[in-house]
C-alpha cells in the first residue's frame, strides 16, 4: 500500500504539471494550530495536554489537486511516542454546482509516520478521508456535512487500527454587529464502527463556534471553542471542552 500511495502522489504531480499551462499560481498555506486538547475523532489523543500542528497545504495551480504535510506534537512531555508526521495528497471539487443539491467533495488518503519510534514498534496507519458538504440544500447560512474516515494498518500485526467512523456534521454561519466575519458556529455527531478497538456505537456529539480574522491580506486568524459530550467510553471517558487558536498564511 506504500507504494500505492507514492504512485498516486505521482501521477497527481504530474497532471498538476500539465495544468500549469492554464493557471500560473501555486497555492501554498501555512497553518500553525494549537488546540488546548486534541480530540482525534471523539479521542483525547494527548490526555490532558495541548497539542501543536505545524502544516503545509499545497495547491496545484486551482485543479483542486493538492497535498497537506502536518505535523503534530504534544506541548508538555509525555507523549514523544505520539509525535508524528501526516502524509496527506487530495483531490476537491463541486458536483452540480448551479443545482441546490451542489455538493463539494474532497477525497484524501493519509500516511502516518512516526519519527520517535522504531519502524518495528511504530503503529502507523493508512487514513481514507471522503467529506461531502452541500451548500445550497438548506435555507441560507445552514451547511450540512458528512464525512467518512476509514482506516487500516500500514504493515502487518496493528489489527486494532482498521475501523470506520461516520461524523454527520452541521454548521450555519451568523452575522453579528461585533465580529467582522460571521460567526461559524458547528454540531457534529459521530458513529466510530470498530476502530482502534472502540465498540460499534454513537461515541460523541461536539457543538462549537468559531470566526475569522483578517490581518492581512494574507494572514488570518481563527479563534474557536468546543464541547466534546463523550456518549461511548471505549473512545473517550468524559466530556471535554476544548479550544483551537489557528494561524494561517496564504502565499
Amino acid at each position: 500500500m506504500k507504494k500505492t500511495v507514492l504512485v498516486s502522489m505521482l501521477i497527481l504531480i504530474g497532471i498538476c504539471g500539465s495544468a500549469s499551462a492554464k493557471e500560473d499560481k501555486l497555492g501554498v498555506t501555512l497553518d500553525l494550530t494549537y488546540v488546548s486538547k486534541w480530540m482525534s475523532k471523539g479521542a483525547q489523543c494527548y490526555g490532558q495536554q495541548g497539542g501543536l500542528f505545524k502544516t503545509i497545504d499545497i495547491d496545484f495551480y486551482g485543479t483542486g489537486i493538492g497535498v497537506k504535510t502536518t505535523h503534530r506534537n504534544a506541548t508538555a512531555g509525555g507523549y514523544v511516542d505520539k509525535e508524528r508526521f501526516d502524509f496527506r495528497p487530495y483531490y476537491k471539487n463541486v458536483l452540480f454546482a448551479d443545482e441546490a443539491y451542489a455538493t463539494n467533495y474532497n477525497i484524501s488518503v493519509g500516511y502516518k509516520y512516526y519519527p520517535g519510534l522504531a519502524a518495528s514498534k511504530a503503529n502507523t496507519t493508512y487514513e481514507w478521508i471522503f467529506a461531502f458538504s452541500w451548500p445550497n440544500i438548506l435555507p441560507e447560512g445552514f451547511v450540512p456535512g458528512y464525512i467518512a474516515h476509514y482506516e487500516y494498518p500500514a504493515k502487518s500485526g496493528y489489527i486494532g487500527a482498521t475501523g470506520w467512523v461516520h461524523r454527520f456534521l452541521l454548521g450555519y454561519d451568523m452575522e453579528t454587529e461585533v465580529l467582522p466575519k460571521p460567526l461559524r458556529l458547528s454540531s457534529e455527531i459521530a458513529y466510530t464502527d470498530g476502530l482502534g478497538g472502540a465498540s460499534h456505537d454513537w461515541s460523541y456529539a461536539t457543538f462549537g463556534a468559531s470566526t475569522k480574522f483578517d490581518i492581512t491580506d494574507n494572514l488570518s486568524f481563527v479563534p474557536g471553542l468546543y464541547h466534546q459530550i463523550s456518549m461511548d467510553d471505549s473512545v473517550c471517558k468524559g466530556d471535554v471542552t476544548y479550544c483551537k487558536l489557528s494561524m494561517k498564511y496564504k502565499f
